[in-house]
């Protein structure tokens, strides 16, 4: 079965914005899902996203409309639209036209980030945002610059499907020829509830030759691994402890329209003493973003296999994932072989072994 189309349908939350693009009582036009939206800040320093045209005649509201007590306001009869979508408010009546409805999206706001929540269906959010910098525990017991203008990337008009990022959480192996390590890393542990998938992975020999302690126990120390989480198709958490410390990257991927999308990364560094005047901080943000460009040239020159020559010791995770991400997509998972496995957690062991 092809991707084509059903990325405009999948199920989740999905970034359009950072927080600092939408400043107080400022209008912005988005356009995510083959849609024209509006986002605004409210006087109660909310932000709201709707669809773009006003339901009166169909003006844009994101050109020229303004940010009211009762919500945003139409540039062109003035009309009033609550954060709900009714009208409150037409200037030459005495009464709102309770009729019409404005197409509003439920949004979230957090990580410095503001997503929004598609579902085909039109259900609420079955789930909640990652807390990117507090869900891992070696990352929320430290201090991180705020990801800033430095932190920040932005790839547009690519043909980057979600579901093909995805699959980077159980293909270990592209490391050694994207990202040039020495040897693939070892998946540690795999963990998988719902909607989230959670993994952990081991660079280096230490971590290939003894993941295991004396006692046979996998070990838990967390220098040289990347935990990665996955919250549905559109968000994903990276928790990097290499090196010098500690940083946290945010890497998702909303459709825009049918076969396109753009993803947002953002990067956070935990704090060192003097990081921001010795020019430590400035490196090691270099250094955090020099992989996921690797990632995006492979991402939208790919095409999406419905049944992937595997090797043998990886058809397991290929074929787990593509199961998962089954119940993201309405009517269809991501291919036959995908409905026959189960995506079933790894045992740690298992997958240290592996």
């Amino acid at each position: 079965m092809k991707l084509h189309g059903l990325d405009l349908a999948l199920t989740g939350w999905f970034q359009v914005a950072w927080s600092v693009d939408v400043g107080p009582e400022q209008v912005v036009p988005l356009r995510y899902f083959g849609r024209d939206l509006v986002a605004y800040r409210g006087r109660d320093g909310v932000v709201r996203v709707h669809d773009r045209y006003c339901r009166h005649l169909g003006a844009s509201l994101a050109h020229g409309g303004c940010v009211v007590d009762d919500g945003i306001r139409c540039p062109f009869h003035g009309w009033v639209w609550s954060p709900e979508g009714r009208n409150v408010s037409i200037p030459y009546q005495e009464r709102p036209n309770r009729g019409p409805k404005l197409g509003t999206w439920t949004v979230a706001e957090r990580n410095e980030t503001i997503y929004v929540w598609h579902d085909a269906a039109g259900r609420e959010p079955l789930w909640e945002v990652p807390d990117a910098l507090g869900d891992a525990p070696h990352a929320a017991s430290r201090r991180f610059h705020p990801a800033g203008v430095e932190g920040r990337q932005h790839f547009r008009d690519l043909r980057a499907h979600p579901q093909m990022v995805l699959e980077n959480v159980v293909d270990p192996h592209h490391f050694q020829f994207v990202h040039h390590t020495s040897r693939s890393p070892v998946v540690l542990e795999e963990r998988v509830e719902g909607p989230q998938w959670w993994s952990r992975v081991g660079f280096g020999r230490g971590w290939a030759e003894h993941a295991l302690d004396a006692a046979g126990r996998l070990r838990t120390d967390s220098a040289n691994t990347i935990e990665i989480l996955w919250s549905g198709p559109g968000v994903s958490v990276n928790v990097e402890h290499m090196g010098e410390g500690v940083r946290v990257i945010s890497i998702n991927t909303t459709p825009v329209e049918d076969g396109r999308t753009e993803i947002f990364a953002t990067y956070w560094i935990d704090e060192l003493d003097g990081d921001l005047a010795d020019g430590t901080y400035e490196r090691r943000m270099a250094d955090a973003k020099l992989a996921l460009p690797d990632d995006i040239v492979i991402w939208t020159n790919q095409t999406f296999l419905d049944a992937p020559a595997l090797a043998t010791e990886e058809a397991r995770g290929f074929r787990a994932l593509r199961s998962w991400s089954a119940q993201f997509y309405p009517d269809a998972a991501v291919g036959p072989e995908a409905r026959r496995t189960a995506a079933a957690p790894q045992d740690a062991a298992g997958a240290a072994s592996r």
